[in-house]
This record gives structure tokens, sequence and C-alpha cells, in this order.
């Protein structure tokens, strides 16, 4: 199936020849996908059908039925599902406990028509909009409208109940649908699927919408099925929308840019998904597909949790802090990565010994701290990688083109087979650790290490070994480049004194990693 660029820019975020693979059918009508980022699942409503359905690598199976027909579906920054009932028309909270809180039912005294589609912003303010499918037949439970006109609303951060906010002109928008946050949640997009248009706002600091106006229009097909339903923003500020044929992607200036041909319409929703989050999952009529693309969502805060430390510790020590502001890591997208520990390196008798560093490594006590990491590590499956730096006696095939590697020659350091290359004691391979050899000193340059990541399934990596300010620096810089949550833990690092150490991690390093301590990631290991 071939895709359609209406502007070279289209071709950046999608191969237009990319497969459209189906996941699963035989449904009613499918909506509301959403990908859980810490379990690595797929969930998506069945409204017609009242259930609620998971797809994983296994397949697709029930999660909830009945489920109250429900729609939109996204999750709050804890990881809670949040629901658009079209049945109770409510909105609704989940918790994995079971636990069901309903955030909004009334406005006015009234009930709401029934909320269908959801986001939520940074500062935990919930956004849905308020058409009436909801009561007709097949999508809904008819029944007659209270309210009388479609709105865009908004909870305030923590609300739970009582009258949401109302955001925009009552009669505005005919069916207000799809709605989604630019990358820097300046802009809220809001489509109406009868007016076949889609309004841009401004959002102000208190998080009420003004400055409203028309985005794109005319979105038709008298030749395709499809309307204008869900819609997500890409990382680059992109609007990607279910349209007639299938997704129609616009650029921040309001262009068409391209076309996404969906083989069954109409599509309705969308969402991006996968462990590098580049797979966009496609609700469409009676079939889940899913699309590979170049791009991936804006970062909503639920993509965060679980996965991405909710902090970077700030003070000079790197104390731990207390309260909610702690590290959150999730071991199944972890990944150890030990660097450069090696004789040569931080071991009295090695070819550096002279620089200071076998005593800045004790004074960082790193050794120690390291083994603890690999041992919590390995008892949670979590994959242990060596990154040796190992060279040719000679160091045939090191180009000498910096004082660095010209020092590994001068001073016969680092070569394979030799005392001063192997593993400090206590930071041996141990069975199914992965070992990577370099010749450089980004950990990532001339390596198998992404190849490695990639077959784990891994997108943190907990950064530690020598030297600080050099390989440790240069690896995290890269590996944040790269689109990789880099945790640096600071007590588990050293380099040849503190001085260059400290300069490291409190300036250059706090731009690229979390800098924390070796206690603060156990603890957060264990914290699930």
């Amino acid at each position: 199936m071939t895709h359609e660029a209406l502007r070279p820019e289209f071709r950046r975020l999608i191969d237009e020849h990319a497969p459209v693979r189906q996941l699963g059918t035989g449904f009613t009508f499918t909506e509301g996908p959403i990908w859980h980022p810490a379990d690595q699942y797929l969930l998506f409503s069945d409204m017609p059908g009242d259930v609620r359905r998971r797809w994983d690598k296994s397949g697709v199976r029930e999660i909830t039925r009945p489920s109250n027909k429900g729609n939109g579906l996204t999750y709050d920054p804890d990881l809670n599902l949040i629901i658009c009932e079209h049945a109770t028309s409510s909105l609704v909270r989940l918790r994995p406990d079971g636990r069901r809180e309903v955030l909004a039912s009334h406005f006015e005294g009234r009930e709401l028509n029934s909320p269908n589609d959801v986001c939520v912003r940074s500062d935990g303010s919930i956004y849905f909009s308020d058409p009436f499918y909801g009561r007709v037949p097949h999508y809904g439970v008819e029944r007659p409208r209270q309210l009388g006109w479609q709105g865009v609303f908004r909870l305030r951060p923590g609300q739970v109940g009582g009258d949401p906010q109302l955001l925009v002109e009552r009669y505005l928008f005919s069916m207000p649908n799809g709605l989604c946050f630019s990358p820097d949640e300046t802009r809220l997009y809001v489509n109406d699927t009868e007016q076949c248009n889609i309004r841009v706002f401004d959002v102000k600091n208190d998080g009420t919408l003004g400055n409203g106006r028309l985005f794109a229009s005319g979105i038709r097909d008298m030749l395709k099925p499809g309307v204008p339903d869900g819609m997500k923003c890409d990382a680059e500020g992109n609007v990607w929308l279910t349209a007639p044929g299938g997704l129609w992607v616009y650029n921040a200036a309001g262009q068409l840019i391209g076309k996404v041909s969906i083989p069954e319409l109409p599509a309705a929703n969308l969402h991006w998904g996968g462990s590098d989050w580049r797979t966009l999952f496609v609700c469409a009529c009676t079939s889940l597909y899913a699309v590979e693309t170049k791009v991936g969502p804006r970062n909503e805060p639920f993509m965060r949790a679980q996965a991405i430390p909710t902090r970077q510790v700030s003070d000079r020590n790197a104390t731990p802090r207390n309260g909610n502001d702690s590290l959150t890591l999730e071991p199944s997208r972890c990944a150890l990565v030990i660097q450069d520990m090696q004789n040569d390196v931080v071991m009295d008798g090695g070819a550096f010994a002279s620089s200071g560093s076998p005593q800045h490594c004790r004074e960082q006590n790193a050794i120690e701290n390291v083994k603890r990491l690999a041992e919590r590590c390995r008892a949670l499956g979590i994959p242990v990688i060596h990154v040796w730096f190992q060279v040719p006696d000679g160091a045939r095939g090191m180009t000498q083109n910096a004082p660095l590697f010209e020092g590994v020659l001068d001073a016969r350091a680092m070569v394979a087979g030799t005392w001063g290359a192997e593993p400090v004691p206590g930071l041996e391979a141990k069975p199914g650790d992965h070992v990577v050899s370099k010749m450089r000193m980004s950990a990532w340059e001339g390596t198998n290490l992404e190849t490695i990541l990639k077959a784990e399934g891994r997108d943190v990596i907990i950064e530690t070994g020598a030297w600080t300010n050099m390989s440790i620096e240069h690896t995290a810089r890269t590996g944040a480049d790269k689109g990789y949550v880099m945790v640096i833990p600071e007590d588990g690092c050293s380099t040849m004194n503190a001085d260059w150490h400290r300069a490291s991690i409190d300036y250059a390093m706090r731009n690229v990693a979390a800098v924390t301590t070796t206690a603060e990631v156990l603890r957060a290991l264990d914290r699930r």
C-alpha cells in the first residue's frame, strides 16, 4: 500500500511504502487505542460491542466486558486508566487495583452528553470533548440529551467530581471529537466531525483556552469514507488525524503534507506505541492495524511513568530527596552499563595510575558500588553490559587523532590479553552478561551496544564506570541524542580527581542524564 506525500517533509515522518499490518479483526467498531509504557501492551475500545481489549505480542484478548461502552482512553501520570464512558455519560478513572472513580458526569446539574476523547496536560489537568454519540443507537445507549449543546471541558489538577470547566463557547462546535496538545502544550487542537475542520487554541497559564482560530478545514472526500475523529500530535508538532482514506497529516502551519492509507475504512483513532514509540496503531472499523513511522508522539506525561526518572538530583552532594520527588525505574526497561572498569584505568600499577585515578576510584567507592548494582540487576533480570577498551598490541587500527589515544599507545595500555585490559577484581563478566569491545571514548562508537539494547528491548541505561568526564560523559551525551534515558549514579563513576568529576557531574551531565546515587537507583529498582 502506497501512502501519499503531498510535501517533501512527509517523507521524514513515514516511508511512502511502509506496510500496514492487521493485528486483529472481527470486532464491531474499534476506538481509543492507548499504549502502556511500562508493560508494553495496547488497550483499545469496542463501543458497540461493549468490550475493552488488549493487544500484545501474544495477540488480542478481552479485558473488560461490559465496559459501559467506553470510547477514548488515556493514562494519567500515575498510569491510572482514564476512560470516556458513553453509557454513563461519565469520565472515569480506573486504578490498577480495580477501583473506579467518577471524575466528571454533570455540568450545571445536567448530565454530560457522552465524553468522547481525552488528553492529560503535564500539570495533571484533564481535557475532554463531549459530543452526543453515546446517546445514539449502536455507539451508545439511546436516550434524550440534557445539555442541548456540545462542549470541550477541563478538570483541574486533582479534581474528582463537581462541574468540569467549560473551555469554549457553548455552540462553537457541532460535534467536538478528537483533541491533542502541541509538544510544548502551548496549543490545544480540537476537531469537529460534522464541520469537518480542526480548530486550534492557545493554552493560557491557568489552563484555559484563548485565541481560537481555524487550523484546517474541508476535511472530506466524496469518494472515500471517513471523517475527522481521532487526532494526535507527533514529537515535531505535526498533527495526525483520522480522515477519508486513512490518516491525514498536517504540519504546524496547518498545511496538509501527506496521507497514510489504511486498508479498512473508516479509521477512527490512532496512537503511537512499541518499545521505541515508533509503531503507530490505528483503530479502523472492525480491525486493529499498525504501521511503522520515523517519528514518535509528543511526550505525554504518562509516557514518562515507570520508565523515565521523575527527577534529577540537583544538590551538589546528590542527596536523594524525600516525599514524592523520587527516582522511579521500571526494571523491564533498564540495562546496566559498566564502562572501562579495567586495571589500567583505575587500579594501582595500571598504565594510568599516575593520573590519580586509582585514588579517586577508592574515594568514590566506585568498584563496590558498581558491584552492588550489578548483583541487584542480575537478580532482577536486568542485562549487565561490560564495555571494555581493548586494543591489539601496538594499537593497530586505533587512530591517533587525540591526546587520549596517543596516551594509550605511549603507555602500551589496554592491550587485549594483558593484565591492564582485564576487568578489576569484583567486576568480571558473569554468565549471561554482555561484553562490548571498543577503541573510542564513547561506548556507542564502532560497537554493537545498540544492537544488544534493541535485542533486549531496553531504553533506560544506568551508566557506571570510568572516567566520568570522558567515557561516561561522552556515552551519556550520545545516548541522550539517540533517545535513551541515561541514569548516572555519580558514586558509581570516577575519574582522575574530584574536581574533574564534579565539573562533569554538576554541569554537562545535568543536561543529558538523570544524576543520582547508587543507593537511590537500588531503591528505585525495588520500588515497584
